[in-house]
């Protein structure tokens, strides 16, 4: 199979980091979370006082875009990529509900969109990647040679955002998050900037009563409906 770009966007808690990340390692890609990005922008404007109850200081945080850099590391001992922002592993605080309450609010911000989408293309440019997030499919990599667009029932999503934070032994509420989810639906749809919004040669993936195993039976089967030839050592034992 030749390298191209595998474009995965959908809502928030649906899975896609887990099937992108899959996906990367049974066809030895890259992997790139582009939600981690918008995270690590978030973590930067509460750390530096640049949002004060709930608001955010728009100009204050577009005079400091410059001063943001992010970029991903592979942890030797998990063997998974982790986010450094200035040099610092931020990959547990960015997960907070903190973050995730602001980040919506701050990935519709257009400076930053455009900041972190052209970070993205230059990551992803003339290589085998698989990029997951809001808008990979219809903004970042328009001509991506597979677009999926991933979504799960909001009680389904709920219930794995608080598993994942449960498991990692992080402050869990069920009902927080399942407001916040509603929030930042409404929010990653509504907004001017780059919308989330499935794009029109995109294939829909509802994966509310789905394993991660059967989710890559699926997209095998796809990639062969597609004509798209997987690597004799990458299929499934």
């Amino acid at each position: 199979m030749n390298p191209l770009i595998i474009a995965i966007d959908g809502f928030s808690s649906c899975g896609k980091s887990t099937f992108a990340k899959a996906i990367a390692q049974k066809l030895g890609y890259a992997y790139i979370d582009t939600g981690a990005m918008y995270r690590a922008v978030t973590l930067f404007a509460l750390q530096n006082g640049i949002i004060a109850d709930g608001t955010i200081d728009v100009q204050a945080l577009c005079n400091h875009l410059n001063d943001i850099h992010i970029d991903f590391r592979r942890n030797k001992e998990t063997a998974e990529n982790e986010t450094f922002l200035n040099g610092e592993c931020v990959e547990r605080d960015i997960r907070t509900i903190a973050v995730s309450e602001l980040v919506s609010e701050i990935s519709a911000i257009k400076e930053v969109r455009q900041k972190l989408v052209s970070l993205q293309q230059a990551m992803g440019r003339d290589k085998a990647i698989v990029m997951d997030g809001r808008d990979i499919g219809t903004n970042v990599f328009p001509d991506a040679g597979i677009k999926i667009f991933m979504t799960a029932s909001p009680e389904v999503r709920t219930q794995r955002r608080y598993d994942e934070l449960v498991q990692k032994k992080m402050p869990a509420s069920w009902d927080e998050i399942a407001q916040n989810l509603a929030k930042r639906d409404h929010i990653d749809q509504s907004r001017e900037e780059s919308p989330l919004r499935q794009a029109a040669d995109a294939i829909a993936l509802d994966n509310s009563d789905m394993t991660p195993d059967e989710q890559m039976i699926w997209f095998e089967k796809f990639l062969i409906q597609r004509k798209f030839k997987i690597p004799d050592s990458k299929i499934r034992n």
